[in-house]
């Protein structure tokens, strides 16, 4: 398809700066940061603690299926009380188990019943591709004595888009219908002003004695030390054809089908991935939960795979999110790169549209498909607000060939590949002076368009906010890289006059950074502003960036490093986004003092290019440190920026994603990068350099690691001369070299 000129301007509404969601989540005052999450392909469920979702408004907690949440409320209730939660564990991604016990409650027969007699045994588990939550409720007396009580469920179902969810005005709104009872199943039905049917339909098995609203009363008697049980299925029915009619039930064959289908289609990804196992506990525990929330977040648009960006705000496709995390997991599994580049590739710009911030030859930041963007009302139909997705598409392109040696892919995007470089020089450089730099279009649009995309994230030391266009200091390093990497494949596929253009743009573009983003404080700038470059001289973590892409000169890379790793930036679990010195600092501020993971991650990356590895090691062990921390071992999205000293324990940011995919993809990226694993799989060979392993750590057997068409098993052992490398097994040609 030839890109079009045409410029395209979609009505909207007065500009609300779409930032606002980002950061504040407005319409969220209850913290989702000990949440209980579970998700199979696009439809996933966050609870608290208890299994309960709040019956009241302002959270996040719910059933979603496509940028809709179809359940804002699932209460219960043991004798007309709450009862009393003792665990939870949700390891396995799709399945939740929880314990509760009842509270001091009276008896059906009006006799008292003391606390801690009955264990309710809760299991949960979700399905995405039959849309199904399907809960198992084991009553356990733990009482000689014959008992009954009353049980009560109770729901509550909005059907909100994901956006009213976080904050945004949504202008118009279907049909919510009155609970409807059908059968001894309760059907709860919106009518989308889109034209779009969404239902919810709950069986229970066995029936409720009595109903009431959305309510389903139930009586249970036990015998001493009896144990009964309650199912619930909750199956969500979206459909375009105007007929609320209630979806089929499933039997309960059935539903045990899909309990076993969604736990082998998670072990299937663990079983052809590669392994890695240490003889630490705490790195295996960190690793294993980060491996779970990848293969949670795996989601399918058509037959193609990518990475959702994280639960349970940003449950979709995103060019920077999707590219950043297959890039951290391409020693683990490339096909999942593979088939998000096409992905990517299909949406790529092609017309000039102002409300969708859309240009020849980018890629997209944000895909959504629910009843605001079919509406129109958002322009995530795909949103196109980002300035660093192209090159980031073209670094992963390029590093995925060099796990890969293939130039297949390469050849089958060239299309989208030179689309991509045109943007870089054309669009993307708005003033032509060399650098790629952004300014929002769209009246609903990013005002900032870099990975730090909150409102007030891109500023000046005085505190006034930056002045577009602007050039940040990561997205120049991402073209550097893009550039470098696309002239390695044109070379291989026998293009040498593109590939010498590309080296020596490349080459120029580093020239002129180092030149103008520099400061004389020892640090680059967070970005060049306005019409005459003037510097946005803030010390932030995006400078790291440019060790990750190669494009600092060796001594200023030594002496970013120096600077990152101060104590007004390294908090003792990571390195904030911002100094502590700035004007806009705030440890709670989304962008302004918070710690990043996979920032981190790359940071840190950058720092073993250039022979930093102290300091690398200093940033990994202080994430491992802090991931014990948090519920689960997992590491959230973000999470605060005040020292370490001041609470000994990382402090939680109320609204972030957990899971999220470059935060899960950060232990497993930077175990790579500690190990040393360098693909120069078009000459069939891996490269180790200057493996490391941290001090409580002895030894890394790595199982099944993919180079080219070769498999390799490796052993990484502490000695008294530094780290040795075994090979136990090659599948294939490869020759495996170890640079100490």
């Amino acid at each position: 398809m030839a890109a079009s000129d045409q410029t395209t301007q979609e009505p909207g509404a007065p500009h609300t700066p779409y930032e606002e969601l980002v950061p504040n989540m407005a319409a969220v005052t209850r913290s989702i940061a000990h949440a209980v999450v579970i998700k199979d392909e696009d439809m996933f469920f966050l609870c608290q603690s208890d299994g309960t979702v709040p019956l009241e408004s302002n959270h996040g907690f719910g059933l979603y299926y496509q940028d809709c949440r179809y359940l804002n409320g699932y209460d219960i209730a043991i004798g007309g009380k709450k009862p009393e939660h003792l665990v939870w564990t949700a390891e396995s991604g799709v399945k939740a188990v929880l314990a509760l016990s009842n509270p001091d409650i009276k008896t059906l027969d009006g006799r008292h019943l003391d606390k801690h007699h009955v264990e309710i045994k809760w299991e949960r588990m979700i399905d995405g591709l039959r849309l199904g939550l399907f809960d198992e409720v084991t009553f356990n007396s733990l009482t000689f004595q014959e008992i009954s009580f009353a049980f009560s469920l109770t729901f509550l179902a909005s059907f909100e888009d994901v956006f009213a969810v976080r904050g945004w005005a949504q202008e118009r709104r279907g049909t919510i219908y009155p609970p409807l009872w059908k059968d001894g199943n309760l059907i709860l039905a919106y009518e989308g002003a889109d034209r779009v049917d969404r239902l919810l339909t709950i069986e229970f098995s066995p029936r409720p004695v009595a109903v009431d609203g959305a309510t389903a009363r139930f009586e249970i008697h036990l015998q001493p030390k009896e144990r009964r049980q309650l199912s619930v299925s909750l199956l969500v029915v979206q459909t375009t054809n105007h007929h609320l009619a209630a979806p089929a039930i499933l039997s309960e064959n059935e539903i045990k089908r899909a309990e076993r289908s969604a736990l082998v289609r998670r072990d299937e990804w663990f079983k052809d991935s590669t392994e890695i196992n240490t003889d630490s506990l705490t790195v295996n525990r960190v690793l294993l939960r980060s491996l779970g929330d990848l293969r949670m977040l795996k989601s399918h648009l058509g037959r193609k795979e990518y990475f959702a960006a994280g639960v349970p705000w940003f449950v979709a496709l995103f060019g920077r999110d999707s590219i950043i995390t297959a890039l951290q997991t391409l020693a683990y599994d490339p096909g999942i790169a593979e088939q998000t580049l096409r992905l990517l590739a299909s949406y790529q710009g092609r017309a000039i549209n102002q409300w969708r911030d859309e240009e020849p030859g980018k890629i997209l930041h944000e895909l959504r498909v629910g009843e605001m963007a079919r509406l129109n009302e958002i322009p995530h139909t795909p949103y196109y607000g980002t300035i660093d997705a192209t090159p980031l598409f073209l670094i992963l392109l390029g590093r995925h060939a060099a796990w890969t040696g293939r130039l297949d892919l390469f050849n089958e995007l060239k299309e989208n590949v030179q689309l991509a470089l045109a943007w870089i020089d054309q669009y993307g450089d708005l003033d032509g002076d060399g650098y790629v730099e952004y300014e929002v279009r769209s009246e609903k649009g990013l005002v900032n368009q870099g990975w730090k995309d909150s409102g007030e994230a891109i500023m000046n030391r005085d505190g006034r906010l930056a002045t577009p266009p602007i050039a940040l200091v990561e997205v120049q390093a991402y073209v550097y890289q893009a550039k470098q990497l696309m002239a390695d494949l044109f070379a291989r596929a026998g293009e040498a006059e593109s590939a010498l253009r590309l080296r020596d743009e490349a080459d120029a573009l580093r020239a002129r950074f180092n030149l103008d983003f520099w400061l004389d404080e020892g640090f680059y700038a967070l970005a060049l502003q306005g019409d005459d470059h003037r510097p946005a001289a803030v010390l932030s973590s995006n400078a790291g960036h440019a060790l990750w892409a190669g494009i600092a000169d060796p001594e200023k890379a030594r002496r970013t490093a120096e600077r990152l790793l101060r104590h007004d930036m390294f908090n003792g679990w990571g390195i904030r986004t911002l100094s502590e010195s700035e004007f806009y600092y705030n440890p709670l501020g989304y962008h302004l003092g918070t710690v990043w993971p996979h920032d981190n991650s790359l940071i840190a990356a950058g720092f073993r290019r250039y022979g930093f590895d102290t300091a690398a090691m200093q940033v990994f062990i202080g994430l491992l440190d802090a991931a014990v921390y948090f519920e689960g071992s997992r590491l959230p999205e973000l999470f605060a920026g005040f020292p370490r000293d001041d609470y000994s324990v990382p402090v939680n940011y109320p609204v972030a994603c957990q899971p999220q995919a470059w935060a899960a993809g950060t232990v497993p990226y930077l175990l790579k990068v500690m190990l040393g694993l360098t693909p120069e799989a078009f000459d069939r060979r891996l490269r180790i350099i200057r493996p490391l392993l941290p001090e409580f750590v002895n030894h890394v057997e790595v199982k099944r690691l993919r180079v080219g068409a070769a498999r390799i098993d490796l052993w990484f052992e502490r000695t008294a001369a530094g780290v040795a490398v075994n090979v136990l097994s090659v599948d294939g040609e490869l020759q495996v070299i170890v640079d100490s």
